[in-house]
């Protein structure tokens, strides 16, 4: 499993969430929502120092990661978190590991 975070999505989190080289951006399951994945849960995105980082990437200093009770979300996944220019919104898309 492996998160990809593309050039427009890093900006999208300078810009919209204020991040900063050394700031760490978690992924998580929420319940809620829909995905392709889980019906009935979505992806849930926040500016938090993590606690037991399963799985990580680091973008020009910005740490990307899931946390170990999450990984169950993203199991044989990989993560490509890219953005909707027209939207300004981050989209997420899932490939098999």
């Amino acid at each position: 499993m492996k998160i990809i975070v593309s050039d427009e999505a890093l900006n999208w989190f300078k810009e919209e969430m204020h991040t900063l080289s050394g700031d760490s951006i978690k992924f998580f399951a929420r319940y809620g929502g829909s995905s392709p994945l889980h019906e009935g849960f979505s992806l849930g995105v926040m500016k938090e120092q993590p606690d037991e980082a399963a799985i990580e990437t680091v973008h020009n200093g910005v740490q990307f990661y899931i946390e170990r009770r999450d990984k169950w979300f993203f199991v044989d996944h990989n993560l490509h978190v890219n953005v909707n220019p027209e939207l300004n919104e981050l989209v997420y898309t899932y490939e098999k590991a």
